[in-house]
């Protein structure tokens, strides 16, 4: 049988019955059990009436009788075991011998009457045996003894757990047993075309010393969690057939000095044993970040496990047939040193899935499972924009988890439908009741959503809107993209931005009063607008300048840095937000007033059918721009198991763009 690839290196089977390192074999703790089961039997089991017992006063009275033959007397215990004579009939014991106890010595009298009566009687001084003797001496000595082995064990097996905690806690995954190939990895052409010259060298890195190649020593995948870095450095470890160490960042720290490069070494020694390995470091970030950032200086921890990585990979050669692999979400914290030629060489991006990668993960995730033929994968790809391979596998699970619930057998459109809107947006919340004034406001700010999403020219499609509280929202307007996109133009962002407003905007429009409805859509809007501002240039006042994201302060790095910008430069970027946000405000007032009808229209709609779908709202926007009042409203809502989306936003507008 395979060996477990679980298993860590010379961590062999231990045999049947052998102690472990902190304990007592098994038979050992059953003996033990037993011995002091059976001391407590005995101390508590008292002696059963001996049927040939009669009194001392009755014993007195036969021998005055002249009925007692011969007596034995235990000198010690003043025991005496006699016998009657064989002519008396009328013994008390139903027997010719007795028992019974007297004083530990006889006086005179006692002895002068056995002599007056012909009992012929014996003093007996017996001595007890070796294990009567010695027992009640050497049980509580034994106890003692088994005590203090016990304690020395196991502070043997703590120290030996301190004196390993340095050891690397890589697992390892042997070639004996059957690994991932590029098959099970979906798509990513590009990547596995970019990786597989690993999986040539290490297979025959003697092409590559003919000419004086030296393939890289270390490979750094970069890209969003979910997008299956692991599952491509395990795919190159089983298509070069050699030993797979994986390992997480986190494994290196612990709350002892030096134990991290301790780990690291052993990492690296394991890993030269094997010959050709592959060491994966996933998560490398939280080891590899900049030095000299943190608050702990040189000695810190952390900065010191670094050091310790950058020099074993200074110290194999790319001829040992050595490749290390790491993977991260955050290469712009890596340490330089890090990234520098000669350790980790080549960065491989690895993207969240294009259309065509995402229909091949579908069919990957779909296997074995029970598919209905109105189930169009291509379709479910097209609605799945921006979703990584473990959000694809999640959708799958989902919508199986749907149709169980619905109590189909197969998996139908309707449940993907339903499962993406739940993975988007989160579940529905049928127990939440919302008063006839808060529904109606509901209505006219997800109607005010999807009225500037169907008429803005490049807005994302309307999917469907609803004011079915799911997740955090209390209603949804959902956008899908009919394409990919890589980089957006900013007429694509201003019309995004009257989309998030048009909510708010519609409420003030019909009740003259906003609401905290537009919380998200605000937040979100002025994110953007900074963005734009500060990030891609789209501000005629600052011009071609931007000064990187504002995301979460690195300790140590952004807190020692000055500002990019002076006071005055920060109080124009204020003002051209502010003049951004106001403007296509006013768009968005000016579209909604002019559209007042179809707004009117939309939230009687979905007043009366909680979910409708973009199709039946781009009919509804032409019903009410045709003249006359009077035609008749005939529609059919969405049911409501098609789904939901966020609180007032365009779903398929939700991400910030970046043109990077």
């Amino acid at each position: 049988m395979a060996p477990d690839p679980h298993q860590q290196p010379g961590s062999g089977d231990r045999p049947k019955g052998a102690r472990s390192d902190q304990g007592w074999p098994r038979w050992a703790v059953w003996l033990l059990g037993g011995i002091v089961m059976g001391l407590i039997a005995l101390s508590l089991v008292s002696p059963a009436d001996n049927p040939n017992e009669i009194s001392y006063r009755d014993f007195i009275e036969f021998v005055e009788d002249g009925v007692v033959d011969e007596v034995v007397i235990n000198s010690q215990t003043g025991e005496i075991d006699g016998k009657f004579k064989a002519d008396f009939e009328e013994s008390p014991t139903q027997s010719d011998s007795f028992v019974t106890t007297g004083n530990d010595e006889f006086s005179d009298v006692d002895r002068q009457l056995f002599v007056d009566r012909n009992v012929d009687y014996e003093f007996t001084n017996p001595q007890p045996g070796f294990l009567a003797s010695w027992l009640p001496l050497l049980l509580p000595i034994g106890l003692i003894i088994l005590f203090f082995m016990w304690m020395q064990r196991r502070a043997q097996g703590q120290m030996g757990g301190i004196m390993s905690i340095g050891r690397s806690k890589a697992k390892t995954y042997s070639t004996e047993r059957p690994g991932t190939t590029f098959e099970d990895v979906a798509g990513y052409a590009g990547v596995k075309e970019e990786i597989n010259e690993v999986v040539d060298f290490l297979k025959n890195p003697g092409r590559f010393g003919e000419i004086g190649a030296r393939s890289p020593k270390g490979i750094l995948l970069v890209g969003p969690p979910g997008t299956g870095k692991t599952l491509i450095a395990r795919a190159v470890a089983g298509e070069a057939g050699v030993p797979f160490l994986s390992v997480t960042g986190s494994d290196f720290m612990e709350m002892f000095v030096g134990v991290g490069a301790s780990r690291v070494r052993d990492l690296f020694d394991s890993a030269r044993k094997m010959g050709k390995a592959i060491i994966f470091v996933d998560e490398i970030d939280s080891i590899g970040r900049k030095r000299g950032a943190g608050l702990g200086g040189g000695h810190d921890e952390r900065e010191q496990t670094l050091n310790q990585m950058l020099s074993e990979m200074d110290g194999f050669e790319a001829h040992e047939g050595i490749v290390m692999i790491a993977a991260t979400n955050r290469p712009d914290i890596l340490d330089p040193a890090l990234l520098r030629p000669g350790r980790f060489d080549r960065q491989v991006i690895v993207p969240l899935p294009e259309l065509d990668d995402r229909k091949q993960i579908l069919d990957v995730h779909v296997r074995g499972r029970k598919i209905a033929g109105d189930v169009d994968l291509d379709l479910v790809a097209r609605g799945t924009p921006g979703m990584s391979g473990a959000d694809l596998a999640n959708l799958v699970n989902e919508a199986a988890l749907h149709a169980v619930r619905g109590g189909d057998n197969v998996i139908r459109a309707s449940h993907f439908d339903s499962a993406r809107d739940r993975v988007l947006m989160g579940a529905r919340r049928e127990s939440t009741a919302l008063s006839e004034t808060e529904k109606e406001a509901v209505a006219y700010h997800e109607s005010g959503h999807a009225l500037c999403a169907a008429l803005l020219p490049t807005a994302d499609p309307l999917h469907k809107v609803t004011i079915i509280p799911s997740g955090m929202a209390l209603g949804v307007t959902m956008q899908l993209p009919e394409e990919e996109r890589h980089i957006y133009r900013q007429d694509y962002i201003e019309d995004r931005l009257v989309v998030m407003l048009g909510g708010r905007m519609a409420e003030e429009l019909v009740f003259n009063i906003g609401s905290t409805g537009a919380n998200d859509d605000l937040v979100r809007a002025t994110e953007m607008a900074t963005k734009m501002v500060r990030e891609w240039g789209m501000s005629e006042a600052i011009g071609p300048m931007a000064w990187g994201s504002q995301g979460q302060v690195f300790l140590g790095d952004d807190m020692m840095g000055t500002k990019d910008y002076s006071d005055e430069t920060a109080r124009v970027i204020d003002k051209e937000i502010q003049k951004i946000l106001v403007d296509q405000e006013t768009r968005c007032r000016a579209l909604l007033s002019e559209n007042r009808n179809a707004l009117d229209l939309l939230a009687r709609q979905l007043l009366e059918h909680e979910t409708i779908s973009g199709v039946e709202v781009d009919r509804l926007i032409d019903v009410a721009r045709s003249p006359g009042p009077g035609t008749p409203v005939t529609e059919t809502a969405v049911s409501p198991d098609s789904g939901v989306a966020d609180s007032g936003v365009a779903v398929g507008s939700s991400d910030s763009p970046d043109a990077s």
